[in-house]
């Protein structure tokens, strides 16, 4: 896996295909390759060349456990861009990675040609401030859960009505969760810290790069209605909702994810 000193941290990346760049950033605590099981198979195979990387504070990119902001991980992304000499490039975000791409396209408009927003919000209200206090006190009180009791928190938290009542799908559901834990450590307890402060919807009608925004409509964490505020913030921006997802909508329903995405991509080529 290649790295690039970018911003004064070591950053992890992977470059594959070729074609149109295409730059996905991953959402708090996961790593570029979540990208790799189901969009960047599709993103190349339809002639597009896909850029996964791994967040500041998700190893092996530096943790910077010191703490950081959004305007880093910003920077972060702008770095990898011009040091691969992709500009214009489509950029993808989901979550965390989706406020990313946000702010991206409102400071740094050059790099991009398309922008696509999953799951993402533009504010922060008293659920989601609740949830990442608490997940910040769980770390620092220095608790591990077994990792049978993460896989099943986990599933409720992030799937779909539709897989958790399906007894084959969401067996396999928590296998992989209990066999691939999420990434824990300092660096994604700074990422924990970062919230969206109040305003950036209003600021958001100043984007001017084409947007696509996706919500999942089963999605317990960042509700669509809060994707759809960005949609409509954005001028011109498309709005998609996925139903029978949660969370994990890019990887619970991955085919209709992917050919939403494709479609965008394709309209601006035509």
């Amino acid at each position: 896996m290649p790295s690039a000193r970018i911003n004064g941290i070591r950053l992890h990346y992977e470059d594959t295909g070729h074609g149109e760049p295409v730059v996905l950033v991953t959402g708090r605590g996961a790593g570029g390759r979540s990208w790799h099981l189901h969009q960047v198979p599709a993103l190349v195979a339809a002639g597009y060349r896909a850029v996964t990387f791994d967040n500041r504070g998700v190893p092996p990119t530096d943790e910077c456990a010191e703490g950081f902001t959004i305007g880093d991980l910003v920077a972060d992304t702008a770095g990898l861009i011009e040091h691969l000499d992709l500009a214009p490039c489509r950029v993808v975000g989901v979550s965390l990675g989706a406020y990313v791409v946000q702010e991206l396209l409102l400071a740094r408009p050059e790099l991009a040609r398309q922008g696509v927003l999953m799951a993402t919000r533009g504010r922060t209200d008293a659920l989601r401030t609740a949830m990442a206090a608490a997940e910040r006190a769980l770390y620092d009180a220095g608790v591990k859960l077994p990792p049978a009791y993460s896989a099943w928190t986990r599933a409720l938290q992030n799937l779909s009505p539709a897989t958790l009542d399906d007894e084959r799908h969401v067996q396999d559901w928590l296998e992989l969760f209990e066999f691939a834990p999420p990434v824990t450590g300092p660096g994604v307890r700074a990422q924990s810290e970062l919230c969206v402060p109040d305003g950036r919807l209003a600021a958001y009608r100043a984007i001017t790069v084409p947007c696509l925004v996706i919500g999942f409509a089963d999605d317990l964490i960042l509700p669509p209605r809060l994707a759809r505020e960005v949609a409509d913030a954005i001028p011109g921006a498309r709005y998609r909702e996925i139903q029978d997802c949660g969370h994990y909508g890019y990887l619970e329903r991955p085919a209709e994810v992917n050919r939403v995405l494709l479609e965008f991509f394709h309209t601006r080529d035509e």
